[in-house]
């Protein structure tokens, strides 16, 4: 999945620049993320929480807001009322293409925002916050020692992230003035609050106010140790698993048959990490597992390896096979366990002819019940007709086709 690069007119007419996530198989449901205070849409975090999206079928927007980032616009000119003017004009760009969000997630001042858009964006059906003030004065603690200076000239350069930021006196009025808090008794879409206990920025009782405030349905889930920006990635991914499955309850997510030739449909590896090996990979909306390698091999060993999944494959296909039988025969099994072990040998050990180094999978299978020998013996026979262990043995022809960059979204 590449993000689609774009442009879109923001509240005061600036074009702002924007990326969307767009799912490499079906396009299932529509999402915008809007970032932190100061930041961008490339922070980690988004970046991280919008691919795990793409993956089951939901397309992501984030976008950078007036004056941040690669968008147009003056910074000091904006406040909180334009940052969620310029998410209800992301949601009508997207609405104009086909493409009206379902879904909104905003992380720090950006969860602020959309609790004040998404009563304006009739499509959305769910909203996520992320570490997100109850008040958008909250962030006004971040420059109280320029407060004076703004007040005796307009504006001050204040050091935010690393980096100048020019705050005028409007955004400082504008954010005492605004609340969202008395929006969300008659919120529409289901919520999910997310804030992590030791957040240092904006502490949790700022979750447990925009809880309270809001009515059913709505979630609340730490995000425990996690920093304020959600730097670290086992956080992130975290945060992109618990959103993932939440959506799906308010989302409707169901794909399109599978193409002809296909029936399991298509199985959809996507690299989560392109500094490591961590693979997204999703089987529909709802199946989501990843893969990754050992520490010692570069990895981060946050799922099994490649070699682990095909074992887990003939393991799976193993114990699925033997239930089936003793239960169309009726038989007294209670349980079936498979330890699966993988190695590579010379295929004269293994019985075969040649010197050449083949794959070698081992089976221990456990069967408890009260079983007779021959009932036993019977089920170990069944196990060789395991469909995973037939295609092991006779081995499979894998082809191998490029597949042609998807024709843009149409967003330029």
């Amino acid at each position: 999945m590449q993000p689609q690069k774009f442009t879109f007119t923001g509240h005061a007419g600036d074009q702002l620049a924007a990326r969307l996530d767009m799912p490499d198989g079906p396009h299932l449901a529509t999402a915008i993320f809007a970032h932190c205070f100061t930041c961008g849409k490339d922070i980690f975090a988004a970046r991280r929480i919008s691919a795990r999206l793409a993956a089951m079928g939901i397309a992501v927007l984030r976008f950078d807001f007036t004056g941040l980032g690669h968008s147009e616009g003056e910074f000091e000119n904006t406040n909180f009322v334009s940052n969620a003017q310029d998410l209800l004009a992301a949601a009508r760009h997207l609405t104009d293409q086909g493409m009206a969000p379902d879904l909104i997630i905003g992380h720090s001042l950006g969860g602020t925002a959309v609790l004040r858009a998404a009563h304006d964006i009739p499509s959305l059906r769910a909203v996520v916050t992320l570490g997100s003030p109850a008040a958008p004065s909250h962030v006004a603690h971040l420059f109280d020692d320029h407060l004076d200076t703004i007040a005796e000239h307009g504006q001050a350069d204040v050091p935010l992230g690393g980096r100048p930021v020019t705050i005028g006196q409007g955004f400082v009025d504008d954010i005492r003035a605004q609340s969202v808090l008395d929006r969300l008794s008659d919120l529409k879409p289901a919520l999910l609050v997310m804030h992590g206990p030791n957040d240092r920025t904006v502490g949790i009782k700022n979750a447990t106010e925009i809880f309270m405030a809001a009515t059913h349905p709505k979630s609340f889930v730490t995000l425990d140790d996690a920093d304020h920006l959600i730097t670290d990635l086992k956080d992130a991914e975290y945060a992109a698993d618990v959103i993932a499955a939440w959506v799906g309850r308010y989302v409707d997510l169901r794909p399109p048959a599978p193409p002809i030739g296909a029936p399991e449909g298509v199985l959809r590896v996507s690299e989560a990490d392109p500094d490591g090996f961590l693979q997204d990979i999703q089987s529909g909306p709802h199946l989501h597992t990843v893969a990754d390698e050992p520490l010692a091999y570069g990895g981060t060993n946050k799922g099994m390896s490649p070699y682990g999944f095909l074992g887990a494959g003939l393991g799976a296909c193993t114990s699925m096979t033997i239930r089936m039988y003793a239960r169309r025969k009726g038989w007294p099994l209670d349980h079936v366990s498979v330890d699966v072990t993988h190695n590579k040998m010379h295929a004269q050990d293994a019985g075969s002819i040649g010197t050449m180094r083949i794959d070698t999978f081992h089976r221990e299978i456990a069967l408890t019940g009260d079983l007779t020998d021959e009932q036993r013996a019977r089920l170990l026979e069944i196990a060789d007709k395991c469909p995973v262990h037939k295609t092991l043995e006779a081995g499979a022809s894998v082809t191998t086709t490029l597949r042609t960059p998807d024709a843009d979204c149409g967003c330029e």
